[in-house]
C-alpha cells in the first residue's frame, strides 16, 4: 500500500515532486524539500488553484506583494490561480513534506 512518508531519501540535492493522482480537473502532488527554496529569478504563476498542507517539517510561502506565511505541521493554505508565489524557506534540519492539490 502506498504511503506518503515512505521513500523519503536521506540525500535530497533538489526538491522532489511526485504526482500521486492526476486527471483533467485535479492533480495531487507530494513535494519534498530539505532547505530548498524556489529559484530566485522566478515566481510560480499557475493557471490552477493550489491547496497545500505541510505534513512534516516547516516552510514559508512568499507572495509577490511581500507577504510571507510560515506553515508548520498540519497547517494549510489555499493559493488562488495566478497569485504569484514562491517557497522562501524550508527547514534545513529535516525534510519538509508538502501535499499539494491543484484544481481548476
Amino acid at each position: 500500500m502506498p504511503n506518503l512518508f515512505s521513500d523519503i531519501p536521506n540525500d535530497l540535492p533538489d526538491e522532489l515532486f511526485s504526482d500521486l493522482f492526476k486527471n483533467d480537473h485535479v492533480r495531487i502532488e507530494r513535494i519534498l524539500s530539505h532547505g530548498h527554496t524556489s529559484p530566485a529569478q522566478g515566481w510560480y504563476d499557475q493557471d490552477e488553484h493550489e491547496w497545500v498542507i505541510v505534513l512534516k517539517g516547516e516552510g514559508e510561502i512568499e507572495f509577490e506583494n511581500g507577504k510571507t506565511i510560515r506553515l508548520g505541521v498540519g497547517e494549510y493554505l489555499n493559493i488562488p490561480a495566478y497569485q504569484k508565489h514562491r517557497v522562501a524557506w524550508t527547514t534545513p534540519a529535516e525534510p519538509t513534506l508538502w501535499l499539494a492539490v491543484f484544481y481548476r
